[in-house]
């Protein structure tokens, strides 16, 4: 994982690192305006991630803190690939993300003890929006499986209707 700040009122303490390998900015020591982080999301992040869905990928996010007075908003955009496990061969399957969330201090969804300390997960952050673009259903494109374990699924279909589709 690579994190890097664009514009150049910016003082390498005013990011740290967790204990979970996540940047994390402290709000309280960086100067109001508009700041410019690139994060990149790559194999040993989503590696070091336990539960995740997402086995490896490679995703750019581009973030703009605009930090005021009182509060402070974020754009995030993503872009790149993620692979997950197929749902049909078991086999990896590379997903492209692409998308772009604003976040305001003011929402909800924040975490209260976030807004209290006054600190900032870059990458959680980016990371949880490219989960929510991840879709329900992980499959290959038609054909491509793994041929092996699309032979055994064909073995293994019903070609016999349903009970209630006969009474119908």
């Amino acid at each position: 994982m690579h994190i890097s700040k664009k514009s150049s009122n910016f003082a390498p303490d005013f990011v740290s690192m967790s204990e979970q390998n996540h940047y994390i900015i402290d709000l309280s020591r960086l100067p109001l305006g508009t700041h410019r982080f690139d994060i990149q999301l790559d194999r040993d992040f989503f590696e070091s991630l336990e539960k995740s869905e997402i086995l490896t990928g490679k995703v750019a996010a581009d973030v703009t803190l605009n930090l005021r007075e009182d509060d402070f908003s974020l754009s995030i955009a993503v872009h790149g690939t993620v692979d997950v496990v197929c749902d049909r061969c078991l086999e990896p399957v590379a997903l492209e993300i692409d998308d772009e969330q604003e976040i305001w201090s003011d929402d909800e969804e924040l975490n209260d003890q976030m807004l209290n300390k006054q600190m900032v997960d870059l990458t959680w952050l980016a990371y949880e929006i490219v989960a929510i673009n991840i879709p329900l259903v992980h499959c290959h494109q038609p054909g491509g499986c793994n041929p092996q374990m699309d032979l055994l699924l064909q073995n293994h279909l019903c070609d016999e209707p349903e009970p209630d589709e006969i009474n119908e």
